[in-house]
């Protein structure tokens, strides 16, 4: 893209010259071919295609040879199917016509390749096809402007036709198909073409890594981006985009830390994209100070940086700091969006900030002409609902313009749960059943909130709907990173290679924190098993595995930061309290919520969460 750019400015540069050129010929009762078509490339180089064309309109009825070579007919049709130019097709086909009649569109690949561009960047894939079809030979450089024509309407199962049909396919090809593949989200394909690939350049490796990140294939991601660095491949800033968001995805650190440094050790420019990834990588990450640095030092905003870094700020519950932010983006000029919005309201939620979270919500429409959407909806439900306004929270659900979704639903079931309303928790779970039957959090929700108000037999009845319905619960992953690699705990897994250390560790944890006072919350557990299997149970959570795997394998004192795929149980909330201060550690958890914070025994959430 710079490529293109800088040779558009050179083109420019040269312009002075050949208008100087143009008013000459303007003038001439017999203007020169030659300079004509030299004028018409220049403007076209310069990103000036309808100055081409105008000048070609104007003398042509004084030189008719002027559409009488190759070169010049493909100067014109590479003019009409520029997207500046924005001219009808009809112009585009009758310089067809005229390819025809001088014999050119038959005999010359270059005026045949003009052609299929021409109709494929007019939108007429379909004419472009029939000017491909009608070509009596075929070369590499054809077949890509096909390929191309394809993939830029998702059409890849046709661009595949053409590929298998190549005779002879250059880099250009192979990577036509690997983009292609790779917008279309058929990652697997992308990865068949890649694979096959010989002599591939960054855009190799950049398309496949962005299959892989923008699919939350994350892990996959930052193998293929060792493999890209071990091949010594420079990556350009969307390859880095990419890996940093396959690390925010997994909560790894390290590796985009090490992105970052090789950002500043090669002095790439940290544009606006680059930028906000990192924002959003610390934040992701667990490290909220770094966040703020890379913020602090970006010379350009836009929105979504500011709102990055205030829903970063927000998810590590520092609403205050994420509400000053907003107000300081605001004091700059800078319009906020919806996504800033759900930052403002998760800040608001995370700290209790109830009639702020209301001004804030009103100000969305009455001051800055944003719709709240159902997203911003269910943040004020679980506002109001988190901090015992659960009638409040329940009639705002009534008055919402649409119809609630599963999500928002979830939320006042989660706020019934901390504040024991069983009554508007059955009316919720009836919602649920409908829109997100097979939920299973649901169900241990409302279990919990039963056994909570000793009602045993909605305790039984929770148990018996999810034997019958065969509801199968999600399970719990957590990970963390070691020696630059994800390590993946599932809950009771004995897979890992070190897993018979972890789980003497595991042991070891458990007694040393039932000596300085945890007990296991059994009453979470809904299978119809023994209290001591209900405690293996517990025991076995995949984020206690990953930190008896942190405690055997990093420093004393060190941090351990995990990441939840989903929300912390209380019995884990509760135990890794105990952890951090037995064992003198901070911990920092990445929950569905929010981040947990855990120091000397107590957490950043202040069990508000």
């Amino acid at each position: 893209m710079r490529a293109k750019r800088g040779a558009a400015a050179a083109a420019a540069a040269a312009l002075p010259k050949q208008r100087a050129v143009h008013a000459r010929l303007e003038k001439s009762a017999r203007p020169d071919v030659l300079y004509a078509t030299g004028v018409m490339r220049a403007y076209l180089r310069a990103s000036l295609p309808l100055q081409s064309l105008r000048l070609l309109g104007g003398l042509l009825p004084r030189a008719p040879r002027l559409l009488a070579t190759s070169f010049s007919l493909s100067v014109a049709l590479q003019a009409c199917g520029s997207a500046e130019a924005r001219v009808p097709v009809s112009v585009g086909a009758s310089l067809h016509a005229c390819a025809i009649r001088s014999g050119f569109a038959a005999a010359d690949l270059f005026v045949r390749t003009a052609l299929v561009e021409m109709y494929a960047k007019a939108g007429r894939v379909d004419l472009a096809r029939e000017a491909f079809d009608e070509a009596p030979l075929r070369d590499v450089f054809l077949c890509n402007v096909m390929l191309a024509a394809y993939v830029a309407r998702s059409e890849v199962a046709e661009a595949r036709k053409v590929f298998d049909g190549m005779p002879t396919r250059d880099l250009v090809s192979w990577n036509t198909m690997i983009h292609g593949y790779a917008m279309r989200g058929e990652v697997g394909m992308a990865r068949e073409i890649f694979d096959g690939t010989e002599d591939r350049d960054a855009f190799s490796w950049s398309s496949m890594i962005s299959a892989y990140a923008k699919n939350r294939r994350s892990k996959e991601a930052l193998e293929l981006w060792r493999e890209m660095r071990a091949a010594s491949i420079v990556p350009d800033c969307i390859t880095l985009v990419s890996v940093v968001s396959a690390c925010s995805d997994l909560g790894a650190l390290a590796i985009g830390a090490e992105v970052h440094h090789f950002v500043q050790s090669n002095r790439i420019e940290l544009d606006l994209k680059l930028g906000t990834a990192l924002i959003d990588m610390y934040a992701k990450c667990g490290d909220i100070e770094n966040s703020q640095r890379v913020f602090d030092g970006m010379l350009e905003k836009d929105v979504q940086t500011w709102s990055s870094m205030i829903i970063g700020l927000a998810n590590h519950g520092l609403g205050h700091e994420s509400l000053n932010l907003f107000s300081k983006m605001i004091s700059e000029r800078m319009k906020p969006n919806g996504v800033t919005f759900v930052g403002v309201l998760i800040a608001c939620t995370h700290v209790g900030l109830v009639s702020e979270g209301k001004r804030y919500f009103r100000s969305m429409n009455e001051v800055h002409g944003i719709e709240p959407t159902v997203e911003h909806y269910g943040c004020m439900v679980d506002l109001l609902g988190r901090s015992g306004h659960v009638e409040e929270a329940r009639q705002l659900i009534k008055s919402m313009p649409f119809e609630p979704d599963a999500i928002i639903w979830r939320a006042l079931l989660g706020a019934c749960r901390i504040h024991k309303n069983v009554e508007i928790a059955e009316e919720a779970m009836a919602k649920l059943r409908v829109l997100d039957p097979l939920g299973d959090g649901h169900y241990v929700l409302l279990s919990n909130i039963y056994a909570q108000a000793n009602s045993w037999e909605g305790v039984a009845e929770m148990r018996k709907t999810i034997r019958r319905d065969n509801i199968q619960r999600i399970p719990g992953r957590s990970s963390i990173e070691w020696e630059e690699k994800i390590h993946e705990f599932v809950s009771g897994d004995r897979l890992h290679p070190r897993s018979k250390e972890i789980y003497r560790m595991l042991e070891e944890m458990m007694d040393r924190l039932k000596q300085a006072g945890y007990k296991p919350m059994t009453g979470l557990v809904l299978q119809d098993i023994d209290e001591q299997s209900k405690e293996r149970s517990l025991a076995e959570h995949s984020e206690k595995l990953a930190i008896a795997f942190a405690l055997l394998t990093t420093p004393a004192r060190s941090t351990i930061r995990i990441t939840k795929n989903l929300r912390a149980c209380e019995d884990c909330h509760s135990a890794m309290k105990f952890i951090s201060l037995v064992y003198d550690r901070k911990l920092i958890v990445r929950d569905r919520n929010r981040f947990h914070h855990f120091s000397e025994g107590q957490c950043s959430c202040k069990d508000y969460w």
